[in-house]
C-alpha cells in the first residue's frame, strides 16, 4: 500500500509573528520555518503504518520555493522513502493544493492521503476536505485512532459528545488530529540517509494546475494590546461596569 503525505513548510510554533509595517502579511524574513505540527503527525502515522507492514511506500509532498526541500527531507529523514517538490514561488491556497494533490494521486496510485487537519500559517482547514471531493474518494476528518485493515480503515474522531468510530473503504484522504500520536526526532543517521534519498521535482504546470489566487488580502494587523485589569469595591460596580463599559449584560 502506497501512503502519500502532503507536508507543508511554516513559521515555527515557537516564534512570535510580526506584522509587516505596511500590513501586506506577516514577516517571514529571516524567520525560523518548520514543518507544520500536523504534517508531522501524518508523517508519523504513515511511517508507523509502514513499520507496522501496512505501507510499502511513504511519499512525502510539499508545495513551495526552493526552501521547501528542507521540510521534504525533514519527512525522509522522519522514514519517508522518498520526496516529491511542487516548485511554485506562487501563495498556494487550499484549492489549488487540493488540485495539486489530486493530479499526484492519479500519477502515483496511493490507497491513502494522510494530511494534517490544518496549517497553523492560515488555519483553513480545507485541503483533505477538497482533494477527497476533486478524486471522489472516501474521507475521515480529525483521526485520532486510525486502523487499517485491507482495502478497509476504521477512524475514530473526537466530537461534542464523545468519541465517534467511523468505517471508510480506501483509497480514501484521513485527516489527523493531535492525539493521534507524538511524532519521532529525526536521528543523525537518518537525517544523513535522507540526504540521499530521491526527491521528484515538478512545477504546477506539469500537473496541469492553476495556481492564480482567487483571494486577495486587504489588510493584516495585529490584534489590540489587552489592556491591564481592574478592581472592584462590590458586586453593584462589577455590574454597573459590565453594564455601561463592558456592554455585555
Amino acid at each position: 500500500m502506497k501512503v502519500l503525505v502532503p507536508v507543508k513548510r511554516v513559521i515555527d510554533y515557537n516564534v512570535k509573528i510580526r506584522v509587516k509595517p505596511d500590513g501586506t502579511g506577516v514577516e517571514t524574513q529571516n524567520v525560523k520555518m518548520s514543518m507544520n505540527p500536523f504534517d508531522e503527525i501524518s508523517i508519523e502515522e504513515a511511517v508507523r503504518l509502514k513499520e507496522a507492514g501496512i505501507a510499502t511506500d511513504v511519499v512525502a509532498v510539499s508545495m513551495g520555493p526552493k526552501q521547501c526541500t528542507e521540510t521534504i527531507r525533514t519527512a525522509l529523514a522522519m522514514g519517508a522513502d522518498r520526496g516529491v517538490h511542487v516548485l511554485t514561488d506562487d501563495a498556494l491556497e487550499p484549492l489549488a493544493v487540493a488540485k495539486a494533490m489530486k493530479a499526484l494521486a492519479e500519477k502515483e496510485q496511493p490507497q491513502l492521503i494522510i494530511v494534517g487537519k490544518q496549517a497553523i500559517d492560515d488555519d483553513s482547514n480545507q485541503t483533505g476536505q477538497m482533494t477527497s471531493a476533486l478524486l471522489g474518494w472516501s474521507q475521515a476528518c480529525f483521526a485520532s485512532v486510525l486502523k487499517v485493515e485491507g482495502d478497509k480503515a476504521t477512524v475514530t474522531r473526537e466530537v461534542d459528545g464523545g468519541l465517534e468510530t467511523v468505517n471508510i473503504t480506501m483509497p480514501a484522504v484521513v485527516t489527523v488530529d493531535l492525539r493521534l500520536n507524538e511524532p519521532r526526532y529525526a536521528s543523525l543517521p537518518n537525517i544523513m540517509k535522507a540526504k540521499k534519498k530521491p526527491i521528484e521535482e515538478v512545477t504546477p504546470a506539469d500537473l496541469g494546475v492553476d495556481t492564480t489566487p482567487r483571494l486577495a488580502v486587504l489588510n493584516v494587523a495585529e490584534p489590540p494590546k489587552r489592556e491591564g485589569g481592574g478592581k472592584v469595591a462590590d458586586v453593584q460596580e462589577l455590574v454597573s461596569k459590565l453594564m455601561s463599559e463592558a456592554k455585555v449584560i
